[in-house]
């Protein structure tokens, strides 16, 4: 036992098991008793009670869960320094266990004089403006409901709640992260964490903490069908922390889900995902029918394994791979020097992306190296959200002045490659062939039987011969680039399409989802088919000498 009543209520209820709860939740269990158990912590007792006396306030009482992680995030501190021992709370829930509820209550007691400082900004951040003010107007129909009594407190209108007392403000957020700079808040708060699919809001918001004592941050989300953004980082560091013993480094992880998707098919496994189901008995009955279209539908009614169960769904019919499989591509390669290998070029335009990379069969394995030119012109770019600059400066990208990328540009780093590996072929669309011919004959590839006659032209139908090897080298785990997210990215964004019994590849999203170094991968392994395996050892009886 702990000694403070909101946490050991709480494990206890997980411990007796009364509803099911998912691993991760007896694993945070274990970690809370033994940081008490090992550690110089403590529950400020009289603070805590200061703030739950604000329930009055609200209409809802908070559940035993919420307690817990309020008593641990804004309550609990360590004895020597005065900090927070957990001031980073995530709460990973599925849809309808009442987050913004939780966020509006914890909002407004962090601006009162219990926090006990001043100016103590409070700013929550959404991607979308809806989803940014939903606790915000939670808060605002509060003051609004007692408007006679609250003016002795606070001042508030549609955009910005203050606290007379400690002129704290409560405020929401979705603008561009360049309006954000320099920003001095006192907690920051991040809504469906799982839109973000880059890092440029978060950091810039997350910069200005440390600035005030006692800083903090809570991220309430569901999952999404962002993959390989912060969402996902975060979740490998939860599970490093709960399965593997990693320092949690002040992060409290609230993690509610499914544990296997099977479960999803018993009612009573449902409760893993939702702490609050119990108590809503109609959120119950809405999750009953939504689970009768699902079985229906299972790729029209996603969201329900997604947001509702937090299980994403990581493979569907239209993806290249389950997201783990493209994932575990990212290995270390070994030593391809002077090896034999197949070129592939990909783009659409050359206005936009362009892409080209190397491929080669190391026992077995299919290994590909990339780089990617992009027109500094593009009308796509502002619809990007990946880490654009990160990847430049990981060298994985070349910016490109003017209005459209040099076809010399690739052809010269082919060139550039041959001198440190044997390059046999060259796979390209045949769509794309003319614009390049000239600038790839002068790096020594053409067409001509009478030439070099070193390019293989890949059409939609070579695609679709091929189509099964790439699935069957995904599902194997036969692939793999290295440390390159950008292929990640550009696989993740990629679908199958079906027509007439044939299968292609093609862009999800046209505009915003890049897939230029997939499809040059792809046009390399359809190029492949002589490619030898440059991992394979030979026996010295192959190089045996005869004397007659």
């Amino acid at each position: 036992m702990i000694g403070c009543r909101e946490i050991d209520d709480y494990i206890q209820q997980v411990r007796e098991g009364e509803y099911p709860v998912c691993q991760d939740q007896l694993r945070l269990c274990d970690l809370v008793e033994k940081a008490f158990a090992e550690e110089d912590i403590y529950v400020d007792e009289e603070q805590l009670r200061k703030y739950l006396s604000k329930e009055k306030f609200f209409p809802f009482k908070l559940f035993p869960w919420e307690k817990f992680v309020f008593t641990l995030h804004n309550c609990t501190y360590w004895k020597e320094s005065g900090l927070l021992r957990w001031p980073d709370l995530l709460m990973y829930l599925g849809r309808g266990a009442g987050k913004n509820g939780y966020i509006a209550f914890e909002s407004f007691c962090m601006i009162t004089p219990t926090n006990g400082v001043d100016c103590y900004n409070v700013d929550i951040f959404a991607t979308s403006e809806d989803q940014a003010k939903t606790s915000f107007d939670d808060v605002y129909e509060v003051l609004e409901s007692r408007s006679d009594r609250m003016k002795k407190f606070f001042t508030w209108n549609k955009e910005v709640i203050v606290n007379k007392a400690t002129r704290s403000k409560f405020k929401f957020n979705t603008s561009s992260p360049k309006t954000k700079d320099g920003q001095r808040p006192g907690m920051v708060i991040f809504d469906e964490y799982h839109a973000y699919e880059d890092y440029k809001l978060v950091d810039v918001a997350k910069t200005g903490l440390g600035k005030k004592r006692y800083s903090r941050s809570t991220i309430a989300t569901t999952d999404g069908k962002v993959r390989g953004g912060p969402l996902d980082d975060l979740k490998d560091q939860v599970t490093e922390i709960l399965q593997h013993g990693m320092k949690d480094n002040g992060l409290l992880p609230f993690m509610c889900h499914l544990d296997d998707r099977s479960e999803v098919d018993d009612p009573w496994m449902w409760y893993k995902a939702n702490p609050s189901l119990q108590y809503f008995p109609t959120l119950k009955q809405t999750l009953e029918k939504e689970y009768v279209d699902y079985k229906i539908n299972p790729t029209g009614n996603a969201s329900f394994m997604v947001k509702r169960m937090n299980m994403p769904m990581t493979f569907d019919k239209e993806s290249v791979a389950d997201w783990e499989k493209i994932k575990a591509c990212g290995r270390a390669l070994p030593d391809l020097e002077w090896c034999d290998c197949v070129a592939g070029i990909d783009y659409a335009k050359t206005t936009d992306f362009v892409s080209a990379g190397l491929l080669f069969r190391h026992k077995g394995i299919y290994c590909w190296m990339q780089h990617t030119w992009i027109c500094k012109a593009s009308l796509d770019l502002p619809k990007i959200k990946a880490p654009l600059d990160d990847w430049r400066d990981a060298g994985y990208i070349t910016m490109v002045d003017g209005e459209e990328i040099p076809p010399e540009l690739p052809a010269e780093w082919l060139a550039e490659q041959a001198q440190n590996y044997n390059i046999t072929y060259l796979g390209i669309d045949n769509f794309r062939i003319t614009l390049m011919a000239k600038a790839l004959r002068e790096a020594g590839f053409d067409t001509d039987r009478g030439g070099a006659n070193n390019i293989r032209l890949c059409k939609r139908v070579t695609q679709n011969r091929y189509v099964p090897l790439i699935t069957s080298l995904f599902n194997t785990g036969k692939i793999n680039w290295g440390d390159d997210p950008m292929m990640s990215w550009y696989t993740n964004n990629a679908c199958v399409e079906t027509f007439k019994d044939n299968q292609y590849y093609s862009k999800k999203d046209p505009e915003r989802r890049k897939t230029d170094g997939f499809m040059a991968m792809v046009a390399a392994i359809c190029a492949s088919e002589d490619l030898i395996d440059c991992g394979e050892e030979s026996s010295m009886d192959d190089f045996q000498v005869f004397a007659f």
